[in-house]
């Protein structure tokens, strides 16, 4: 039991997560001074690291079954849409159970990737709003391109430096100077 302890301990460390003992945890829950709402949401999502991996596991299969399947359906931009969307949000919701979804805000919000997460966000509303209400396809169809670009920005922002490399990269691919 204590091999699997320290592994779990390891895991923590490898993802980015606090490894505290029992007097930590025990002050922490003891303290009732005023939370905010994500310290209080935070502070009632308490999992064991091992509940954290498993939910980790099962989100993040789930989201990408859904974005797997939704290439079943390319041809019907309605389902697509989605089935595309669906998986996104399972898959970002995933890491919440990793770090937490009080650091997942804040990572989301980080100065550094703002715009990239409200772009982000907003092409997935746009993208089921045109799916669900609208349904036009060729609107669905652009607002899945924007939502895949989004989810590429994005996730290029948690890579040091990727996101500056590959806009010199697109830069000097259009570059029309000869």
């Amino acid at each position: 039991m204590e091999t699997m302890n320290r592994a779990f301990e390891k895991v923590k460390i490898m993802v980015g997560m606090e490894v505290e003992d029992e007097e930590q945890r025990a002050t922490a829950l003891d303290d009732s001074s005023s939370y905010a709402f994500m310290d209080e949401f935070n502070r009632n999502c308490t999992l064991s690291t091992k509940q954290r991996l498993y939910g980790f596991a099962i989100c993040f299969s789930a989201g990408l079954t859904f974005t797997l399947l939704s290439m079943l359906v390319f041809l019907k931009p309605i389902k697509f849409a989605v089935a595309f969307t669906l998986g996104n949000l399972l898959s970002l919701g995933s890491t919440a159970f990793l770090i937490g979804p009080k650091r997942q805000f804040t990572m989301m919000l980080d100065p550094v990737r703002i715009y990239a997460t409200a772009i982000y966000i907003a092409s997935m509303i746009i993208a089921l709003f045109c799916a669900l209400y609208v349904h036009n396809k060729l609107l669905t169809l652009l607002a899945i391109i924007l939502e895949f670009g989004a989810l590429i920005w994005y996730s290029l922002s948690y890579i040091p430096f990727a996101r500056s490399m590959v806009s010199k990269i697109m830069v000097s691919c259009f570059d029309t100077e000869f």
